[in-house]
C-alpha cells in the first residue's frame, strides 16, 4: 500500500533529515503521535548511577524446581506433561478472567468497564536454558507457528477483541522465571498502545491514501543508515524516533495485518530474522539480553482494517554496558521521551556485531 504520490516528498524529507545530530532535537513518532527529544551530546558524560549484576550465563537444561520445565509441578498441584517441543497452558495467575454478569460501579467522571479475557504461557521449548538466539532455526519457527495457532483460537471468539503476543525476557524486565517462555493476552477490548497506533495508521490512510509503516519502510529502505537486518519477508531497524537506547522495529515488507496472514515462507522469514535479531543483542554485551518485545497486529473485532500492517517492537533497556541501564524517570516521566545515543548510532553497533552467538564462537 506504498502511495507513490508521496515520493517526491520523501525525498525532500530524506534531505531535510541531514542535520547535525550532534545537537539536541526533538524526532516525531507517526505511530504514537508523539514528540522525543535527543540529546547526543551527553553520551560523553560520566556515569555514577545505578549498576545491574550482570546475569548468570550458565543454567541448566532441566531444572527440577522450575514449574515450566517438563514434567513438573505447577501450582495446584497440575502437572506439566513431559513435552518435546512448544507447551501453552491458561496462567495460573491470569491479569484477565471469563466474562460474568457483574459491573463496575461508574460514572462521567470515575468510568469504568467490565474487562475479560484470556491468559496464556507458551514455553519455547523443553530446555529450560535455551532462549530464542540459541534455539535450532526450525524450534523458533516451531514458536512462531504456535503464536499464530493461538492467535486463531483465541481471534475467532466471539467476546475477544485483540490478542497481544508477547516476550519478557530477564530478571530486568520482570520476568518471573528464565525458563524461556512468552505471553498471550486475549482482551475483550484493544489495548491503548495497539489502539493509539490502529489509530495514528487510520488517520493516515484516511489523509493520504496510504500505508503509514509501508511508507516508513520505504523511507528506511531509501537512506539505509537504521536498518540492521533484513530477508525477503521482513526488515528490522532502529526506527527514527526510537526511545530506548537499542529499540528494534520489525515490519514486514508485505502489507498484511496480522499473524494468522503469515505465509509459509514468511513464517521461516520471521523466525531466521527473530534468531538473528536476538543474537545481536545478546552479542553486544555478551550476556543473556534483556528486552520486552511484542507483536502488534489487527483487531479481531469482525471489521476490516485496511490501515493495520504486521510489526513487532523490541523495546531493551541497557544502554552502557550489561550493568548500566536506561531508566524512564523525572523529565520522561513528567515531561516528555528522552534519549542520548542516536538512533542511527545504535542501529550502526547493532549491524557490525558478530552474526554468531558469542556461546557458539571456537574458544
Amino acid at each position: 500500500m506504498h502511495n507513490p504520490e508521496f515520493e517526491a516528498q520523501r525525498i525532500i524529507d530524506l534531505k531535510n533529515l541531514m542535520p547535525d545530530y550532534d545537537r539536541p532535537h526533538r524526532r516525531y513518532n507517526p505511530l504514537k503521535d508523539e514528540w522525543v527529544l535527543v540529546s547526543p551530546h551527553r553520551t560523553q558524560r560520566p556515569w555514577l548511577g545505578q549498576v545491574e549484576k550482570t546475569p548468570a550465563l550458565i543454567l541448566p537444561e532441566y531444572d527440577s524446581e522450575c514449574y515450566l520445565c517438563p514434567g513438573n509441578s505447577r501450582v495446584g498441584g497440575v502437572r506439566n506433561p513431559v513435552y518435546d517441543s512448544t507447551f501453552v497452558f491458561d496462567n495460573d495467575f491470569p491479569a484477565l478472567l471469563p466474562p460474568d454478569d457483574t459491573q463496575p460501579a461508574t460514572s462521567d467522571l470515575f468510568r469504568a468497564e467490565p474487562a475479560s479475557g484470556i491468559s496464556r504461557v507458551v514455553c519455547f521449548s523443553p530446555r529450560h536454558d535455551l532462549t530464542l538466539p540459541e534455539l535450532p532455526l526450525a524450534d523458533v519457527e516451531q514458536v512462531v507457528r504456535t503464536w499464530i495457532d493461538q492467535t486463531r483460537d483465541l481471534g475467532e471468539r466471539d467476546n475477544l477483541a485483540y490478542v497481544q503476543v508477547f516476550e519478557n525476557k530477564g530478571e530486568m524486565m520482570g520476568c518471573s522465571n528464565p525458563h524461556p517462555h512468552s505471553q498471550i493476552w486475549a482482551t475483550s477490548f484493544v489495548p491503548n498502545e495497539p489502539l493509539r497506533e490502529q489509530r495514528a495508521m487510520l488517520e493516515y490512510l484516511t489523509r493520504t491514501g496510504g500505508c503509514l509503516l509501508c511508507d516508513v519502510y520505504a523511507a528506511e529502505q531509501d537512506t539505509g543508515e537504521r536498518i540492521v537486518l533484513e530477508n525477503d519477508g521482513f526488515i528490522a531497524f532502529v526506527p527514527f524516533w526510537a526511545v530506548w537506547p537499542y529499540e528494534l522495529l520489525l515490519i514486514s515488507r508485505r502489507h498484511f495485518g496480522a499473524l494468522t496472514d503469515l505465509r509459509a515462507t514468511e513464517i521461516r522469514n520471521l523466525a531466521e530474522l527473530l534468531k538473528q535479531v536476538t543474537i545481536r543483542y545478546d552479542n553486544l554485551f555478551e550476556i543473556s539480553f534483556p528486552y520486552s518485545m511484542g507483536f502488534h497486529q489487527s483487531p479481531f473485532d469482525g471489521e476490516p482494517h485496511p490501515e493495520a500492517h504486521f510489526h513487532l517492537h523490541f523495546y531493551p533497556p541497557l544502554l552502557r554496558s550489561a550493568t548500566v541501564r536506561k531508566f524512564m524517570v523525572g523529565f520522561e516521566m513528567l515531561a516528555m521521551p528522552q534519549r542520548d545515543l542516536t538512533p542511527e548510532s545504535a542501529a550502526e553497533r547493532l549491524r557490525e556485531l558478530n552474526p554468531l552467538h558469542y556461546r557458539s564462537r571456537p574458544k
